[in-house]
């Protein structure tokens, strides 16, 4: 499943998201969804969310 829809992506799952300052290195931070912050539908560079770790970040890769 895509990280750049909305509709893909709940509270409560797990996902790879990368932080603003690991853009340039593309790393990905594991974590689960504890709030969206993107409100709109899709967003190319995938939605933004914060894990319950507190962290911020847009996700790119949903976790089975």
């Amino acid at each position: 499943m895509s990280g750049t829809i909305r509709a893909n992506i709940k509270p409560g799952i797990k996902v790879r998201v990368v932080q603003k300052q690991d853009q340039r290195s593309g790393k990905l931070t594991e974590g689960v969804v504890q709030k969206l912050l993107t409100n709109s539908p899709n967003h190319h560079h995938g939605i933004k969310v914060m894990l319950e770790s507190g962290i911020v970040g847009r996700v790119k890769e949903i976790v089975n």
